[in-house]
């Protein structure tokens, strides 16, 4: 009889883990954090694991006098931009605060961490001056006429600043809200270390509020592949928001409630957040202050952060006035513009996720257009665009590169697209790789995994070609918001499974 009992927990348990875990959340969390390893520039440790990369970028900023080895390629090819790798930085550091329990009970809060460290170490090498931030190295023109690997790299590697005169307001609190952030994820374990990375961002924040100005107008270089089109502003509240959340200092957060009127943070509805437009993550961590008593003096000020940050939320949902929702491909995947549009997708799942779990813990509801939602609601759109991403959608693609049986196979990257360096190591020159490389129909001959390409159109169309990079090329900004949104499900999933076991184990005995 007992027999009898244990096949039907045994296939009652094969059949919820099927249900629950539809998709390896676990599988594709460890697969997100390699992709960093396969951007990093510089000279790689020991314990790398992408092992088709080897050193490169080894003198940048020779030229200049100054140690720029370091830091993060931000997507195909091998400019080292700063705003884009601040933002990064920053989104890694917030999924570690957010889902720290979670990171550690899947094993990867190491590699978490070590992630955000490649970066901050390069942001301390970059930060040479209290007034000097180096904001580039390459430039995008020169890099693009060249298809190589990064260690055969023969392009410029001049490295560009901002400083009193030149300056860069955005890209100072951007990377002062990267230090801030992670120096609560490294609070814990490396004292010292964080404090070193708050010494930082304190400067940063000081530099780039006392002298305004947008940073591609002193690097005229980025123009055409970062420019700052939402202004500073919103990159000067997120740099006071996140200082105030690593050091409970109130100068950071009259900072926020000042300024939140004429620098935007109360005035703009936004509907995308992404390396540029800080606006929504902002809004949605501030609308969680005013469960804090000490901050009710300023509740009239957090009212309206909140209702911005649930006007961008009701927009997700399609809940709001339908001029102002985030459009829908046909199979239900946000969109917001045609290139590399998943980036769009994955910063949305972060702060729905985010949102979700904030109106559990006040045991709250959201407010859209009168339609009252639930946090399952949030949670179980945020799910649907997670899914979409690994599989669950019509041409059963994941958009996760090397997750699952069918992904992108020619994800438009130099140093994946080419041989590796470890198995050739004869010199690859700069058209030589698109005379060879480029063109061919042949997969990548290395599989850039946990890379979140571009994505598919706004019908659900995508097409597998190297030259398509604006569906093909994938971005450290696209992946880094999935990595708390992985564990956050993985967690979820573990739990449901123990519990529906001990239920049915209950019910067969």
């Amino acid at each position: 009889m007992k027999n009898h009992h244990y096949h039907i927990f045994v296939f009652t348990f094969f059949t919820l883990f099927c249900i629950t875990h539809s998709f390896d959340y676990a599988d594709a969390l460890s697969k997100s954090l390699l992709y960093f390893e396969a951007q990093r520039s510089g000279r790689l440790p020991y314990n790398q694991r992408v092992n088709w990369r080897h050193h490169s970028g080894l003198t940048d900023g020779l030229e200049q006098g100054v140690d720029l080895v370091g830091g993060y390629y931000d997507a195909g090819d091998h400019v080292k931009f700063g705003l884009p790798m601040a933002f990064t930085v920053t989104m890694l550091s917030w999924s570690a605060i957010e889902y720290r329990q979670e990171l550690i009970e899947a094993g990867e809060l190491p590699h978490v961490m070590e992630a955000i460290k490649w970066g901050t170490d390069y942001f301390i090498k970059a930060h040479t001056n209290p007034n000097v931030l180096w904001a580039e190295v390459g430039d995008g023109d020169t890099d693009h006429y060249c298809w190589q690997r990064p260690e055969d790299m023969t392009t410029s590697r001049r490295a560009f600043k901002i400083d009193e005169k030149n300056p860069g307001s955005d890209l100072a609190g951007e990377t002062a809200a990267a230090m801030a952030a992670a120096s609560i994820v490294f609070r814990i374990t490396n004292p010292h270390y964080s404090q070193l990375l708050l010494h930082h961002a304190h400067q940063l924040f000081e530099f780039g509020d006392k002298y305004r100005g947008e940073y591609d107008g002193s690097v005229g270089v980025v123009k055409n592949y970062y420019a700052s089109v939402s202004g500073y502003m919103d990159e000067l509240l997120w740099g006071a928001m996140w200082l105030y959340k690593a050091t409970d200092r109130e100068h950071y957060f009259d900072y926020i409630i000042s300024k939140a009127h004429t620098f935007g943070g109360i005035g703009w509805s936004i509907t995308e957040f992404s390396w540029d437009v800080k606006y929504a993550g902002l809004q949605i961590i501030a609308s969680k202050f005013l469960m804090d008593a000490k901050h009710k003096k300023h509740a009239a000020i957090l009212e309206q952060y909140k209702s911005k940050a649930e006007y961008y939320i009701c927009s997700c949902l399609n809940k709001n006035n339908r001029s102002s929702n985030v459009e829908r491909t046909p199979a239900g995947l946000l969109y917001v513009r045609e290139w590399n549009n998943m980036q769009y997708v994955s910063t949305a799942s972060f702060l729905l996720t985010v949102y979700s779990d904030f109106l559990k813990s006040e045991n709250q509801k959201l407010n859209c257009q009168n339609e009252i939602v639930g946090h399952e609601e949030i949670l179980s759109f945020a799910k649907s665009q997670v899914d979409y991403i690994l599989g669950l959608n019509p041409l059963n693609m994941s958009y996760l590169v090397g997750y699952g049986p069918k992904y992108p196979k020619r994800v438009h990257h130099r140093s994946a697209s080419i041989v590796s360096y470890k198995e050739n190591k004869g010199f690859i020159g700069c058209t030589q790789g698109y005379d060879n490389w480029y063109g061919v129909q042949e997969p990548n001959p290395n599989i850039l995994v946990g890379a979140l390409v571009g994505g598919p159109d706004n019908e659900d169309n995508f097409e597998d070609q190297r030259n398509n990079y604006v569906q093909t090329e994938a971005c450290t900004y696209n992946t880094a918001p999935l990595v708390g949104v992985f564990a956050k499900f993985l967690q979820i999933g573990n739990r449901s499974l123990v519990h529906d076991s001990e239920s049915v184990l209950a019910a067969s005995l």
